[in-house]
């Protein structure tokens, strides 16, 4: 009898201790929201004094499932120095706020779901006041966000999202921002910065006659134009010809996204000649030598405009 007694004693300790246990694991994984972890993190400091300054303490307190991509304090100072900022109080609030927003995606995404492509932030630029600004996330190697910042570090975990730190502020990507951070836009970028071209670097990264869409040939696009023209490369093809077709592909004053295509709809184009857009099976473009291409990717959101991507170069 006492031997059971014993036994059953035992039972009961051993219950007390796993029971113990289980609390003190569940008290180790109560996280706090995003922007109490910026609170308590030395090294996001200056973030969380730009949230309070800019007014999203409270929604990045409530409860959702944000991912928070969050410059380290030498981020925010490369930052300020780079635009000729004294400090954080010298930043106009609504730039600061919607540079922040540009740093904040309104999913939870955690490293292991990180892919490269294209995401939406909760930022909004010049070009449209509904659509958000999107992000472009290269993974070929470590993770670089819109070609400018990288994570430095992934999955600090809060009770309304995720905290993946980064080494550089993310500014608010113009149209030039999105063609040099995608690889698959390096020959547009190469016949952009041609010497012989215009400054289209400093136009399509301006203000000056935006909202731009863009219809931005791929790579493989250039690749099949140099076969069907008979050239060895983008350096052969003559100056007025490169300039009149990458004018082409540009329409300036409006940010013309999927959803405002019409099926024959004529656009009218930076370089003075128009195209002719269709919509049954898919959205093609028929350029002025009766030559189609198709719309293969849509609606790259930037600050000063947007693009589409095709898989055929356009001629005038």
């Amino acid at each position: 009898m006492k031997n059971l007694f014993k036994i059953f004693s035992l039972v009961l300790l051993f219950g007390f201790i796993s029971t113990a246990c289980e609390d003190s694991t569940t008290e180790m994984e109560t996280y706090s929201s995003i922007y109490e972890l910026t609170a308590s993190d030395p090294d996001l400091s200056n973030l969380k004094a730009a949230i309070d300054k800019a007014g999203l303490a409270s929604t990045l307190n409530q409860s959702g499932n944000f991912t928070v991509f969050a410059p380290s304090n030498a981020a925010f100072s490369q930052f300020l120095s780079a635009n000729g900022f004294a400090s954080l109080n010298d930043v106009p609030t609504a730039a600061l706020k919607e540079i922040l927003l540009n740093h904040v995606l309104g999913t939870k995404m955690m490293a292991s779901q990180v892919a490269t492509g294209y995401v939406s932030t909760m930022a909004k630029g010049s070009a449209s006041s509904t659509r958000n600004l999107s992000m472009f996330v290269n993974t070929a190697s470590g993770v670089k966000l819109n070609g400018v910042s990288t994570v430095t570090q992934t999955d600090l975990m809060a009770t309304n999202g995720v905290i993946h730190k980064v080494d550089k502020v993310i500014g608010l990507p113009t149209v030039v921002t999105h063609v040099l951070a995608n690889p698959n836009f390096s020959t547009l970028v190469s016949a952009l910065t041609r010497n012989d071209m215009p400054d289209f670097v400093g136009i399509l990264g301006g203000s000056t006659g935006s909202p731009f869409t863009v219809f931005a040939p791929n790579n493989a696009a250039f690749g099949s134009l140099l076969t069907e023209i008979n050239l060895p490369g983008l350096a052969s093809i003559p100056t007025v010809t490169l300039e009149n077709a990458l004018k082409y592909h540009v329409v300036a004053g409006a940010n013309v996204a999927s959803t405002d295509i019409m099926n024959n709809m004529n656009v009218t184009t930076f370089q003075g000649g128009t195209f002719t857009v269709t919509t049954t099976g898919g959205v093609k473009i028929t350029d002025a030598n009766n030559r189609m291409s198709n719309v293969i990717a849509t609606d790259v959101q930037c600050s000063n405009g947007i693009i589409h991507v095709l898989d055929k170069v356009l001629l005038p």
